[in-house]
């Protein structure tokens, strides 16, 4: 019980910076600009802090930090941008749906065979990321540029994941590429037209620190019993929280669209994932 409920915690946290930025940008006085930077600082701060209590410095200058950084960067720049036009669950669902098919595609790539399953899965998924993008009978339909920053945003954080797989010590790891990635910000991010409400600086703020920085340690500190198999699939539910939450607390229309959306891309995603691995005895066949 005591891991469903923070494992339950964590993937509400993750849901709500969608929910956040959305509000946020929306309605709290803020431009997404100006969201992603106070976000990216305030979970380097709320991360720093974490590890000075834990002991132990941050990797800053480990080889591959850059890259990290880098892709940290694309995911926050993508995703607040996104959400100028962008529902908060159909975001989260476009987001997600990225990450997983571009993980999908490298482990591809890498000589990992996909199975059957996998590859039906890989196309439901995909399939129904089309359908989210579809434009309606009336011409109207997802933003094309919303959705390409949220896809932007999704490579990101893929590479991000990819770039991380083996890490020691993620949660230190994680506080290095969010202290780097704010110069970063800063520099592709600067510009005219900046402008913070005190409400969207606390939404920033909130979501940088709290559903960003703690979601993260607290993850990382519930993964070794969720596993590396089933913690895909617990992802899973990421967007229909969203998605839950968009309509709760924004008002946003849950349509027929997005509930068909929604099955294809997380009902693929999950035949994918729990495909069973290749026994060691067939590898070589």
């Amino acid at each position: 019980m005591r891991l469903f409920l923070l494992t339950t915690l964590t993937m509400t946290a993750f849901a709500a910076n969608s929910v956040l930025n959305r509000l946020a940008v929306d309605a709290g006085g803020i431009d997404p600009s100006s969201f992603a930077m106070i976000r990216v600082v305030a979970g380097a701060v709320a991360l720093g802090a974490i590890l000075t209590v834990r002991g132990g410095g941050l990797p800053i200058a480990k080889k591959g930090r850059l890259l990290g950084a880098a892709s940290l960067s694309a995911y926050m720049i993508g995703f607040s941008l996104a959400y100028v036009t962008l529902d908060a669950g159909l975001g989260a669902l476009i987001l997600f749906g990225t990450v997983q098919v571009v993980m999908f595609g490298w482990s591809a790539l890498r000589g990992a065979a996909p199975s059957v399953r996998q590859l039906i899965g890989a196309a439901v998924a995909f399939g129904g990321l089309v359908l989210a993008l579809w434009p309606t009978d009336g011409g109207a339909g997802t933003n094309a540029v919303g959705a390409a920053l949220m896809v932007v945003a999704g490579l990101g954080w893929a590479i991000y994941t990819l770039a991380g797989k083996g890490a020691k010590d993620p949660l230190a790891e994680t506080g290095a590429n969010f202290v780097v990635a704010t110069p970063m910000l800063l520099v592709l991010l600067l510009g005219s037209g900046l402008h913070a409400a005190p409400l969207g600086i606390a939404l920033a703020v909130l979501s940088g620190a709290v559903t960003s920085g703690l979601g993260y340690a607290l993850w990382y500190y519930v993964l070794p019993d969720v596993g590396p198999q089933r913690a895909p699939v617990v992802q899973l539910s990421v967007p229909i929280i969203a998605i839950a939450a968009g309509a709760l607390f924004l008002g946003e229309a849950i349509t027929l669209t997005i509930v068909l959306a929604t099955v294809l891309v997380l009902g693929g995603i999950a035949l994918a994932v729990t495909s069973p691995a290749v026994p060691a005895d067939r590898k070589a066949d």
